[in-house]
């Protein structure tokens, strides 16, 4: 855990909110745009941390608004391999930021969606013990539902297959975990919820009524 190049974290920014009409890391709770909630709490880590965006327009435009921590490194979607300009996936997100973590010498990467912004440290700590010793290391549920972007991945493995699922153009992120993968399935509720109590870590913010909730959730 020590050696920055164990792990890199990775936070995809580049997906489009059609229910909110804007992207949503920079959608506000509390007067305080989503991302920083996340990066408030992963500073606090020993890890390199990493956005992938859309585009330049879209990290220049991010600047203006927000004063991002120092050492916050940008990457951009490589759509070399990806012929649609106009659709935006996340795994064109992975794709992209594991090549770039792959070229940087990193083992293995926390990838994370920037709309779970009231993620805990406890559990953050917990996910990056818990992946020592395997490739993978992902929360389920006890229904067997995962959440593949809470999750660490190895790096040149995951680069591989995100790159293999866009050229067959098979977006699905249930498709990312390889069973072939030495995975550690981290249980929800008996390992997570311990550590937050309602699970608020895993919460994504959709649209709009979940900021309602999440509001109510934290009070």
């Amino acid at each position: 855990m020590e050696n920055s190049k164990y792990l890199a974290i990775l936070i995809l920014i580049g997906g489009k909110s059609t229910r909110f009409g804007t992207e949503k890391a920079i959608i506000e709770l509390y007067g305080k745009p989503l991302i920083l909630y996340q990066l408030d709490i992963l500073s606090k880590f020993d890890q390199d941390i990493f956005l992938v965006a859309h585009s330049e327009e879209q990290i220049f435009n991010y600047r203006k608004l927000i004063d991002f921590p120092k050492g916050v490194t940008f990457f951009v979607d490589d759509r070399a391999i990806f012929a649609h300009p106009k659709i935006f996936k996340p795994m064109l997100g992975i794709y992209s930021g594991f090549k770039e973590l792959r070229e940087l010498n990193f083992e293995k990467a926390f990838l994370l969606s920037c709309d779970m912004p009231l993620i805990k440290a406890d559990v953050i700590k917990l996910m990056i013990d818990e992946s020592q010793d395997f490739d993978c290391c992902i929360p389920r549920w006890n229904n067997g539902y995962l959440e593949p972007l809470f999750a660490i991945y190895p790096v040149e493995k995951g680069y591989r297959k995100a790159k293999d699922i866009l050229i067959n153009e098979n977006y699905g992120l249930s498709n990312f975990v390889d069973p072939n993968w030495n995975i550690h399935y981290v249980s929800v509720e008996k390992s997570i919820q311990p550590l937050d109590k309602n699970l608020v870590s895993l919460i994504n913010i959709n649209g709009p009524i979940d900021l309602v909730k999440i509001a109510k959730i934290n009070e």
